[in-house]
């Protein structure tokens, strides 16, 4: 059987760090995904996932991580169930995280922070596509695209000695 979840997404509040009894760190948080969508016409939507870190992973999300950065976690999903104070059964799925990601600076998470939520994410690259009808060419960086298979012998050539082969 396998139980693996990966996502990406921003976190939707403040890390909740709490310790157990024993000491052992536990940190909760939300994390918001946005949805792939098909059509034109179609709102994008998210879900907001309930994930929950132990250990060391708590103490790190607690420290570098805070509402609006952007994180890829890889971990499991996990069924639980408990009575609550009135004595209602109270169902929880959650995702553990096992392993998590920063994937933005500390000046990237502010400066989305800062930006209205109906504003289109800034982007640190130009794209010399948009607003024409006709492909422009790409300014020469030092690197060449890929634009597709073309046939046999079409691509770079590698010169590679007998002597570099494993076999």
């Amino acid at each position: 059987m396998i139980n693996r979840v990966v996502l990406v997404g921003r976190l939707t509040r403040e890390i909740n760090l709490r310790k157990t009894g024993t000491g052992t760190s536990v940190a909760s948080f939300t994390v918001a995904c946005n949805r792939r969508f098909s059509g034109q016409n179609q709102d994008q939507s998210a879900d907001f996932i309930n994930c929950v870190a132990w250990r060391q992973t708590a103490d790190f999300m607690a420290q570098y991580a805070a509402k609006g950065s952007l994180v890829g976690i890889e971990g499991r999903i996990q069924s639980r169930s408990y009575d609550d104070a009135s004595g209602k059964r109270v169902y929880v799925t959650e995702v553990v995280a096992d392993s998590v990601q920063l994937l933005e600076s500390k000046a990237q998470t502010a400066s989305h922070r800062a930006e209205p939520s109906y504003a289109a994410p800034q982007n640190n690259y130009s794209n010399s596509y948009a607003n024409t009808n006709s492909y422009a060419q790409p300014q020469n960086t030092g690197y060449e695209p890929d634009y597709g298979f073309d046939g046999f012998g079409a691509g770079p050539t590698l010169d590679i000695s007998s002597d570099d082969l494993p076999f």
